[in-house]
């Protein structure tokens, strides 16, 4: 697991990889593929949920079952307001990330206060009584979930697969630049020395629960925007949004991409999502392909797909000392 408190990236690898996105859409409408603009677009909100679960997991130690909570509410919110003939993403997607900070507030609030597998288990706790919540608002779909006549009006044609695309990359570009920022700021060490002492850091004179409680709600505000773009991708809103399982879905990305590095939730999203992808296309029985492959990568690298760097050079280092 990632120890340092600054956390750098690549800028070259990060243009690169940028400006890729860019050409991706152009690239898919020439050979006729545009089924992966959507694919694409569905790996960059996943990765951006993922990378706000490691945010709470990863940098400040807080073991969440209840995230999928906050990634849910974001799509209802959109779904709901547009209901009640609210399209416009200007008003709903700051409404998702507004009813996703005060839920994190409140949940955090409570769940803080405790620790261990205490913490774990009032967060899932919370994020099944909202799930029980939405399945029992019949006039908003229930078990069924919610459709959407159409996807929020930013004054683009959204219609157009590749201009939600381009939103998408803006949007998730501009937030994952948000989260490397706030991780090395001051406010960001701050909340990775919490993580490594907390006793520590309190003798010291920081506010440890509101440091805590701050962290947990700009990450609860992200993964609702997260929301709000998936509701948008899919044109449906469901209460499977919700469900436990989709918070341990969100953690397994985050372990398998590598807990508490900058790119772990990126890397684990795509990687999972990608898997997910071919193995279904073989065969009915991809999950337990998918867990076998899964099994391995832990096994083979226990820091998670971003440590494969580090640990290729210090296998290299090991080589060259004994040459």
């Amino acid at each position: 697991m990632q120890s340092s408190l600054h956390h750098s990236i690549s800028r070259k690898s990060s243009i690169g990889i940028l400006c890729a996105l860019i050409v991706f859409p152009l690239l898919a409408t020439y050979f006729a593929q545009e089924f992966y603009i959507g694919l694409l677009s569905r790996l960059m909100i996943f990765a951006l949920v993922a990378s706000s679960l490691n945010l709470i997991l990863g940098f400040g130690g807080m073991i969440s079952l209840g995230h999928a909570a906050f990634f849910g509410s974001g799509a209802y919110v959109v779904g709901i307001l547009m209901q009640h003939g609210v399209t416009s993403a200007w008003i709903s997607w700051p409404a998702a990330m507004l009813t996703g900070f005060l839920l994190a507030l409140a949940t955090g609030s409570v769940s803080l206060r405790t620790r261990g597998v205490y913490f774990i288990m009032i967060t899932l706790a919370f994020a099944q009584m909202l799930y029980f919540l939405f399945v029992s608002l019949k006039n908003y779909g229930g078990d069924d979930g919610l459709s959407l006549a159409q996807r929020s009006a930013t004054g683009l044609d959204m219609a157009n697969d590749s201009n939600f695309y381009y939103l998408v990359l803006a949007i998730c570009t501009t937030f994952l630049f948000v989260l490397y920022r706030l991780i090395n700021s001051h406010f960001g060490r701050v909340i990775q020395a919490i993580k490594e002492n907390e006793t520590r850091m309190e003798a010291i004179g920081y506010p440890v629960f509101r440091y805590k409680l701050l962290c947990f709600a700009i990450a609860g505000s992200v993964a609702s925007l997260a929301g709000a773009l998936l509701a948008n991708q899919n044109m449906l809103v469901s209460p499977n949004l919700l469900h436990w399982t989709q918070s341990g879905s969100l953690m397994v990305m985050v372990i398998l991409g590598g807990v508490g590095y900058l790119s772990g939730g990126i890397l684990g999203a795509v990687f999972m999502l990608m898997l997910e992808e071919i193995l279904s296309g073989y065969t009915i029985h991809w999950q337990l392909y998918l867990g076998i492959i899964l099994l391995l990568v832990v096994m083979l690298l226990p820091n998670g797909l971003a440590s494969l760097p580090q640990k290729f050079m210090s296998a290299k280092k090991t080589q060259g000392d004994q040459a």
